[in-house]
């Protein structure tokens, strides 16, 4: 009789996978992983100081630092299988997806914030890669999926890419 593993036991089995990393392996897991904190600790501190010095932002405003948070517990599971189980994926293309991904979500999210000062010239482009952002965020879902159908991923991959995608969503749309 195979045994099964209950959604807690898959996590830690999945978490536990960090233990083949390389030395390469480390690195880009820190500095994916580290970025985005990077991204949350700016977040926090501008909305923060802001605050404090008497800024009345609307309510929405909170949702960014929540869905960068949202994304950040997510990438840190989905790296470990990109770094280990998926790694010949990534290598046929899906890399490549990630890459145009994060190009045009923190561009967006550094020409949103610059909009601000210059909407008129800015609001377009910042609109377009907030739009292609998500695009491409579909494609890699797609990808993602297919490779579930085909039986070549698991549910914790799968759980931390809706989580990733409910991540961006929130962060970028607010």
């Amino acid at each position: 009789m195979e045994h099964t593993r209950n959604f807690i036991e898959d996590t830690f089995f999945y978490a536990r996978r960090m233990k083949t990393f390389d030395r390469v392996d480390w690195q880009v897991y820190f500095a994916w992983v580290g970025l985005m904190l990077g991204l949350l600790f700016s977040v926090c501190g501008f909305i923060g100081i802001g605050f404090y010095s008497g800024v009345k932002y609307p309510s929405y405003v909170w949702n960014l630092p929540l869905g960068t948070f949202v994304f950040i517990v997510a990438i840190s599971f989905d790296t470990i299988g990109h770094r280990t189980v998926y790694k010949q994926a990534l290598q046929k293309g899906e890399a490549l997806v990630h890459h145009i991904t994060i190009g045009a979500g923190i561009s967006s999210c550094v020409l949103l914030c610059l909009a601000y000062t210059w909407p008129e010239f800015l609001k377009i482009p910042s609109l377009c890669l907030v739009a292609l952002s998500i695009f491409y965020s579909v494609i890699d879902e797609f990808m993602h999926w297919f490779r579930f159908y085909q039986g070549n991923s698991d549910r914790i991959e799968m759980l931390s890419h809706f989580f990733i995608f409910v991540g961006h969503t929130v962060m970028i749309v607010t």
